[in-house]
Parts: structure tokens; sequence; C-alpha cells
């Protein structure tokens, strides 16, 4: 592989935001890839792939490297060449890798790669915290998991559109996907490839969805003409999701704090065909407190630390801090406290999390079921799912059913 200069400065510039600036790694990306409109998709896919890379490895690189943050313009480029030394590639002679030390990079890596907080290019804290909660051994594999990059996942749109034809219609635009099993609506791209830019897309055939958050719709359980509340929507995916399996029958309520995730939604739903959903934004207590006891299903999709997603987001490894996990525990026993108050008597709800530690997931759970107001609820199943089983995102879902 040969270094072109313009690309190169591209992923420097992305990654001083995002190491010194703490700007958003994918917001980074989108901007940097409308950078120069005569760039082809393998110039597109060097730029976006480099700088995720890095990201994710930062403190290994910057460990070979020897270079501590705030990083100058100088490290940057030191880091950038260790990432092209691990590779492999012939670093051409620019100013910036004049005294590379090329074969003392490859020592480092070795020496360095025996540790596992360096090899996996962890914090400390987030090193012992996956210990302490999971264990070595599966903190060991699944960490080393949430370190590949994860496959893009598809979820087909059933109110328009069946699996096979999904597949069929992608054929045609030369992208090329399989079958998943355990996952109805899932399909998976052989090849990383610009899934937006097709015609099935723009005609709502389908939504990218990571496997295992396709399966949290499926396990709440819900049936064509239900009254159902997603408290935590967002931008919708698991809503739409709901939408397909209610066949657009009946109604469901997406609710949030942030009115511009709803605004997304609202998009979404249009492209998706999707007409049973009303969009209600929490700005007090008032629009939970009129669906006290109204639910049929509801869905705490609740925020968390998102230790599960890691692999998708490689840059929050650096901005997650360890009072962050404590405050957001406090926020999921609220959450559920709050709002498992819309659920009717004979009716169920399901947590969900995308992380994999147990205080975030099965701990929040029994304690709120031992909490006055879980006290009416009564536990039917959970499932913890670990990157390194499943290939797809950790997660974490319980189904509650309140008593009659």
């Amino acid at each position: 592989m040969r270094l072109h200069r313009n690309l190169c400065f591209a992923v420097i510039d992305g990654l001083t935001l995002i190491f010194n600036e703490g700007h958003y790694a994918d917001k980074v990306i989108q901007h940097l890839l409308k950078r120069d409109k005569r760039w082809g998709s393998r110039d597109r896919a060097f730029v976006a792939e480099t700088t995720y890379d890095i990201v994710r490895w930062k403190r290994l690189y910057a460990e070979i490297a020897e270079v501590k943050a705030p990083y100058d313009r100088d490290n940057i480029w030191r880091i950038f060449a260790v990432w092209a030394t691990l590779r492999g590639i012939k670093l051409p002679d620019w100013k910036y890798f004049e005294s590379t030390p090329t074969r003392k990079i490859k020592g480092r890596f070795d020496e360095l790669s025996k540790i596992r907080k360096f090899r996996e290019s962890v914090p400390d804290w987030m090193d012992d915290l996956g210990v302490k909660e999971l264990g070595e051994s599966l903190w060991t594999k699944e960490i080393a998991m949430q370190n590949q990059q994860a496959d893009v996942i598809l979820r087909v749109n059933t109110l328009k559109t069946t699996k096979k034809d999904l597949q069929t219609k992608l054929q045609s635009e030369e992208i090329e996907t399989e079958f998943l099993p355990n996952h109805p609506s899932a399909l998976k791209l052989k090849e990383r490839a610009n899934v937006f830019k097709t015609e099935a897309f723009k005609n709502g055939w389908f939504e990218v969805q990571d496997a295992s958050s396709q399966l949290v719709a499926d396990f709440l359980d819900v049936k064509p003409g239900m009254k159902v509340v997603d408290v935590c929507a967002g931008a919708g995916g698991k809503t739409l999701h709901l939408a397909s399996l209610m066949e657009n029958k009946g109604q469901i309520i997406a609710m949030d704090i942030y009115e511009s995730k709803l605004k997304k939604l609202k998009v979404r739903a249009r492209r998706n065909g999707v007409h049973n959903v009303e969009l209600k934004v929490i700005e007090s207590t008032k629009p939970i407190k009129k669906l006290h006891g109204k639910a049929d299903r509801l869905l705490i999709d609740a925020p968390c630390s998102g230790i599960g997603v890691l692999r998708r987001n490689p840059d929050s490894k650096w901005k997650l801090q360890p009072e962050f996990i404590e405050n957001i525990k406090d926020t999921q026993t609220q959450v559920l406290q709050q709002y498992s108050k819309m659920v009717k008597p004979g009716g169920k709800m399901v947590y969900a999390t995308c992380s994999i530690l147990p205080s975030e997931n099965k701990q929040q759970v029994d304690s709120f079921l031992t909490s006055e107001e879980g006290k009416e609820f009564t536990f039917v199943k959970d499932k913890n799912i670990f990157a390194h089983k499943s290939g797809f995102d950790g997660f974490y879902m319980a189904l509650l059913e309140k008593k009659k």
C-alpha cells in the first residue's frame, strides 16, 4: 500500500480533533469524507478505517511511540508511523517519518502485547472494572472482541418487503448479503458498502441495526393492536422494529428527552411507511403520569455505559469516566422506578442496555424487584449477549410482567 499525502493529512487532522478537542469520532469522519470531491470509495475507506483504527488502539500506539496527551501534531504523526509500521506499510521519505525506529516499534509491540490493558488498549480503570464485574477470563475474551471491527447488519422492514426480496434487490445493486440464524429479520453484508445510497434504502426496505439490538423488540412479545410505549426511543431503531412486528396496527408512543432524536425518528418512520407511532418529548413528568397503568408493553432501552458497543464507538474508551458509570446507574434506577408505572396489570416490560456489566444489568433488575414499585412485577427471563460468543454487540435484556 502506498501512502498518499492528502489522505494522511486528513487522518492527522481528524485525530487531532478527536484526541485533543474531544470531538466524536463518527462526526469527525463524516466531516472528513466531504473534504475532497475527487476521492474515490477506496480513498474514503482509507480515511475512515485508519482514523477509527488509530482511535481504537490509541493507548497501545501512544505507548509504543512514547508520546503523552495532549498530543501535538508531531506526536500524532509518530502514532501514525506506529500504525503504518505495524501494518507493514513502507513509510515514504516525508519529514514526519525521518526518525521512525521501525525495528524498535515491532519489539515494543511484542513486549506490550503481553499486558492486557496495552494489548487491548483500554484505560486502567476500565480494565480493573471489567475484571471486577466479569472475572479475568470472561473480560479478557470480551474486550478482545470489542476491538474487532463490527459487521454491517441490516434489519429488513417487513412492512414493505421480505428478507429474500431485499437480498435480491441489494444483489442487483452489487451488495452481497447472507442470512443470520436465530435473527429472523437480519441480513449481514459480506463486504462493507455504503448501503445508504441504495435504492432499497431510499424506499425504506431496511434499516441498519446490529443483530443483538434486533433481539430486543422480539423479546418484548408485542402483538398487532397493542398500546406500546418506548420511553428511551432515541432515533427509533427499536421503535421501527416494533412497528413492523405489530404490522402497523395498534399504537406505539415513542418518547425521549431529546427532541432532536425524535425528529430523526419522524423522518425514518416516513421512509419506513410506519404510521402507528406517536412522538412525545419528555419535558416534565406530565406525559409519563398520563400513561400510568395504560401500556400493554413498555420498552426501557436504558441509558448506559455502552461498554457492550465499544467496537462501534472506540472513542468512548477515552471519553468514558468511572464517575459517569456511577451516575448512569442512578439514572437507570430512577428510570425503572418512574417509567414502570406506565405498565398496566398483566402487561410486560423489557429493561435493556448495550452494556455487559452486571451492575448495570441483572443487579439493577434485582434491586428494582425488591423496591416498592418493583414488588408489583415478576421476573420472566433475561438474556446476556456477549460479543465474543455472538459475534455481535454486547447487550442485556430482561422481561418483567406486572401482576394482575
